[in-house]
C-alpha cells in the first residue's frame, strides 16, 4: 500500500474542497480508508472512515453533514468532500489504509500530509 494524499489548499470559511488518497501499491492488503488530521499543537485525530465490505462509512461528530468520504474503485482512490468548512477544521490531513479484516477498523500505512487552511 503506497498513499498519496493531495487536494489541500487555502479556503475561505464556508467554503468547499476535495482531498484525495490514491493508492499506488498493492490493493487487496486493506479492507478501507481512514482520513485524520492534525492541528498545530493538537493530537491526531480521526476524521473519516469507509469499509470496502458494505461501502460503510463513519465520521467524527464535528464533521457529520459537513464532510463526505467515497471511494473510486476504478482510480484506486478515496475522497473527502469537504463542505461548509471551518476556521477549526484547518489542520494537515493524513489518508490511512485499514488493514484490519474483521472487526474494528486498524490503520497502517500512513499517506503524507496535505495542509487545509480555511480563513475567516
Amino acid at each position: 500500500v503506497q498513499l498519496q494524499a493531495s487536494g489541500g489548499g487555502l479556503v475561505q470559511a464556508g467554503g468547499s474542497l476535495r482531498l484525495s488518497c490514491a493508492n499506488s501499491g498493492r490493493t487487496s492488503s486493506n479492507y478501507g480508508m481512514g482520513w485524520f488530521r492534525q492541528a498545530p499543537g493538537k493530537e491526531r485525530e480521526f476524521v473519516a472512515g469507509i469499509r470496502w465490505s458494505g461501502g460503510r462509512t463513519f465520521y467524527v461528530d464535528s464533521v457529520k453533514g459537513r464532510f463526505t468520504i467515497s471511494r473510486d474503485n476504478a482510480k484506486n482512490t478515496v475522497y473527502l468532500q469537504m463542505n461548509s468548512l471551518k476556521v477549526e477544521d484547518t489542520a494537515v490531513y493524513y489518508c490511512a489504509a485499514d488493514i484490519a479484516r474483521v472487526g474494528p477498523p486498524k490503520y497502517d500505512y500512513w499517506g503524507q500530509g496535505t495542509q487545509v487552511t480555511v480563513s475567516s
